[in-house]
């Protein structure tokens, strides 16, 4: 038996350490932040010894990082790859779908250190899905696609932080002021007749 194969007190675990110390981390991270989550708490709750999370991960900043990419590799597909839908309709289902805080803020309002991986991989992926948006917007031939899909991940990202400080959903009225950001964005000719009914 290797070591890779025993738990904290030697005991036989099986394979997928690396599966379970990652499962721990979205467990604790989540639920009490990254910087109160120690790395002998992470071992016991995934049952493997240090020795054997330092064989799969450097350190803790190395396991943030890949606890992050492996929330959304894809930028939400089950919402912007839908053929399904619309594209008007693929941007407000953005709001049907979160969580109770972005776990790409929470690391990035933790963790000071511009450079650090899990900054870097926030940031890109706040960026990345600007541009999912914005490009949905330009299928939906809003009039500056730019513009749209910077103020719905504004929006998007305003609701996960409101909804956390206030242990409230912010996600239905940020849904309903997204309706009306994405119909004051179209041509007048296509927007929708519910639009002509609010005025």
């Amino acid at each position: 038996m290797t070591e890779l194969e025993k738990g904290p007190r030697g005991l036989r675990r099986g394979r997928g350490a690396r599966e379970r110390i990652l499962g721990a981390s979205q467990q604790l991270f989540g639920d009490q932040g990254i910087n109160c989550t120690g790395m002998d708490q992470l071992c016991a709750v995934a049952g493997v010894s240090k020795r054997t999370l330092y064989q799969h991960f450097a350190g803790k900043d190395e396991l943030i990082a890949e606890y992050l990419r492996r929330f959304d590799p894809d930028i939400l597909p089950e919402v912007f790859d839908r053929t399904d839908l619309p594209p008007r309709e693929r941007l407000l289902a953005v709001f049907d779908i979160h969580s109770p805080l972005c776990p790409f803020i929470a690391a990035a309002v933790e963790i000071q250190d511009p450079d650090h991986p899990a900054r870097v991989l926030a940031s890109d992926y706040k960026k990345a899905f600007a541009a999912r948006l914005t490009e949905t917007a330009r299928e939906a031939c809003a009039d500056d696609p730019e513009r749209l899909g910077e103020q719905l991940a504004l929006l998007l990202d305003g609701a996960s932080a409101r909804s956390r400080v206030l242990n409230t959903d912010a996600f239905a009225a940020a849904a309903a002021i997204a309706a009306v950001l994405v119909d004051n964005a179209m041509p007048a000719a296509s927007a929708p007749a519910t639009a002509s009914l609010r005025n």
